[in-house]
């Protein structure tokens, strides 16, 4: 191969180069070149450790302009939402640290600044680049500096309206910024809305590109006088602009806008990246990509390879595929039942309809589901009015993403009795994305929500059967459920007398079922905890899918001679007073599970009806996740660190009986 500018392209792979400086050095026959070792090492390395794959297929050519044009860390490069920073890692001199992705104390999905100087701003949720960079820019003029600040912000995170907020306030400011938009007619799921139409208009605005063409090439073409004609109507070409282009939005902001430019021409890119670069007012570049880029299966299937396991590069088939239900599926399947006989049961999500497992539900009754776009606060007021109007509305959301909407859902929903049900997917640890992602504070900041029921189901039955409650009652309702298989939970029975002294995992052949007890003592039949395992040592108050946790820790406790019994608790708010006072009678200690953090959570609410009923005598052990932001890894791995994983429990349980901890 050849020699080019100092550069020797022989046997060099990525884990060769001397990155970002050595990119400064190459010619556009080596950033070409560059641009397809970076997709084919992007498509080894997430199909082993998964990963988000089509958004970073599609800004490789972004990213390569952007590093040979700005130079990073003094310059600062903002992602917004931060999935599409894995090539910006590669040229940031990070592409050996890559089997280790999404790892456990491996390298992050996302941007994160304890991680490299490169990564200016941590990200993992959408829509605030703009309002960053703002913040940069303006620590920068107050300094008397003078390098570049640039937000990175996709088409779905520009429906966020945080994201109008920033361009607004920055247009106003006049403060020097560059905004590229990366459109490339996606985010998880195809985009919707008006600003997707306005972008539409914009990549379809051939006549005035090729108009303002026609007009420089003829101006510019006069002998002696026509670059002078050409700078002296330049009045007019705006005038032609905002005529013939809906493109005007933005420098009706107070932006200078560039575009549409060829996001995958890394040629142009550079180019309008050095203008803009020099430019002492706040700049949009609209750039049009391709998701998935290079790779056909990304392109033919960009949602699939928005976030995707481990997976065959050559086929693009999933190397694991369970066979179980997950807990998406089992609440899209009994939501769509249930709207059958139900017509005022209308569906909402934020830009994840099939993510949370409303497809088919939007196929069957389209009419009466409702994609609010990258939108949270939106989604959840939105709902709102609907519930207002006569209408019972299911808000699917992530409950990492629905903390984006904590102000509507108590004021706008609580506060008036709003009969809105929450179906919060993705709840507790959620493994390999990590501190942005794991929905741990849910149980926190709903419970104290006045009006708020909360359930927690421990498998896809009770997820059912909350629905079927839930969607009958007179104000707001959340049910919080985890990510993955939705298996059903049974411990068995061993002993013949009943009073079960051993315990076994489910699944076990020729073993009779233990039956649940309720022990309520509200009326309602369906109100209330269910207890599994009958202990008179310790009782473990387990909520949601710690139920299957706590039913193992059981197994290993009773091995060490400790009697220990397990409740489901299934109301985390109204909370079921009599069962945690009976508990209180009956044995020496409680633990109460949960796949939250401690601080707020429903262990903590526990202890505080002890103590307002007297039992402060009573010792008492919250297991849940700790005070601060849990890295990621896979659940398994995190757990164990942690001491939630059946093992760790049963080990803490027994030094706290035995007055170690």
């Amino acid at each position: 191969m050849k020699k080019t500018r100092g550069i020797d392209r022989m046997k060099k792979t990525l884990l060769d180069y001397n990155f970002p400086e050595e990119l400064k050095q190459m010619n556009s026959r080596d950033l070409e070149l560059l641009s397809y070792e970076i997709r084919d090492f992007l498509i080894e390395k997430v199909s082993k450790n998964g990963g988000h794959l089509a958004s970073n297929l599609g800004v490789v050519e972004l990213t390569i302009a952007l590093h040979k044009v700005f130079d990073s860390p003094k310059d600062k490069l903002i992602w917004d939402v931060g999935h599409q920073s894995y090539v910006h890692k590669i040229l940031t001199g990070r592409a050996g640290s890559f089997d280790g992705l999404r790892k456990f104390n491996g390298l992050s999905g996302f941007p994160k600044r304890d991680e490299s100087i490169h990564d200016t701003f941590d990200a993992g949720h959408s829509s605030n680049s703009i309002s960053a960079a703002m913040g940069y820019a303006a620590a920068r003029d107050l300094q008397g500096l003078d390098h570049s600040v640039v937000a990175v912000i996709g088409d779905g995170a520009l429906t966020g309206g945080m994201a109008y907020e920033a361009l607004n306030n920055a247009g106003s400011s006049h403060s020097r910024m560059i905004v590229i938009l990366n459109d490339n007619e996606m985010s998880i799921a195809r985009n919707i809305g008006g600003i997707s139409q306005h972008l539409a208009k914009l990549r379809a605005s051939h006549t005035y590109l090729d108009l303002k063409k026609q007009l420089k090439k003829t101006l510019k073409g006069i002998p002696g006088v026509g670059q002078g004609i050409y700078s002296s109507v330049e009045h007019i070409r705006d005038t032609v602009k905002y005529a013939l282009s809906p493109g005007g939005i933005f420098e009706q902001l107070g932006f200078k806008y560039f575009g549409p430019v060829d996001g995958h021409n890394i040629h142009d890119l550079t180019e309008i990246l050095s203008v803009a670069k020099l430019m002492d007012e706040p700049v949009v570049i609209h750039a049009i990509t391709k998701k998935g880029k290079g790779y056909r299966n990304a392109e033919n299937n960009p949602g699939k390879f928005h976030g995707i396991a481990a997976f065959d590069p050559t086929t693009g088939n999933l190397l694991s595929v369970s066979e179980k239900p997950s807990y998406s599926s089992v609440f899209g399947k009994k939501l769509l039942e249930m709207a059958d006989r139900d017509e005022r049961i209308v569906a909402v999500s934020a830009a994840m309809i099939e993510a949370t497992g409303l497809g088919k539900f939007s196929q069957k009754h389209p009419q009466r589901t409702f994609d609010a776009g990258i939108a949270e606060a939106h989604a959840v007021t939105f709902a709102a009015g609907l519930a207002a109007g006569g209408f019972r509305p299911v808000v699917a959301i992530y409950s990492t993403f629905l903390q984006r909407a904590y102000d509507q859902i108590l004021i706008d929903v609580c506060m008036q009795k709003l009969p809105v049900l929450f179906a919060i997917d993705r709840a507790g640890n959620v493994g390999a994305d990590g501190e942005t992602h794991h929905g741990v504070f849910d149980l926190s900041y709903l419970s104290h929500m006045p009006n708020m029921t909360v359930l927690a189901p421990k498998d896809g039955k009770d997820l059912e059967e909350m629905m079927e409650y839930a969607i009958t009652l007179p104000g707001p309702c959340a049910i919080r459920y985890p990510r993955g298989e939705a298996a059903e939970v049974i411990p068995i029975q061993t002993e013949q007398d009943g009073q079960n002294t051993n315990v076994k995992s489910h699944g076990q052949e020729n073993e009779p079922e233990w039956k649940m007890e309720h022990y309520a003592s509200e009326p309602d039949h369906f109100f209330g905890s269910r207890q599994i395992i009958y202990g008179l040592d310790v009782e473990l108050f387990a909520v949601g899918k710690m139920v299957s946790v706590g039913i193992a820790a059981c197994d290993l406790l009773r091995n060490r001679g400790i009697q220990a019994g397990l409740t489901n608790v299934r109301f985390v708010k109204p909370m079921d007073t009599a069962s945690i006072l009976a508990a209180a009678e009956r044995t020496r200690a409680l633990v109460t599970l949960e796949d939250n953090v401690i601080a707020g959570g429903y262990g903590e609410a526990v202890t505080k009806i002890l103590a307002e009923n007297r039992r402060d005598g009573l010792r008492v052990l919250n297991i849940g996740w700790p005070d601060r932001f849990v890295e990621q890894g896979s659940t398994e791995e995190l757990c164990c660190k942690y001491g939630l994983d059946a093992e760790g429990i049963a080990e803490r349980v027994c030094d706290f009986l035995e007055g170690k901890a």
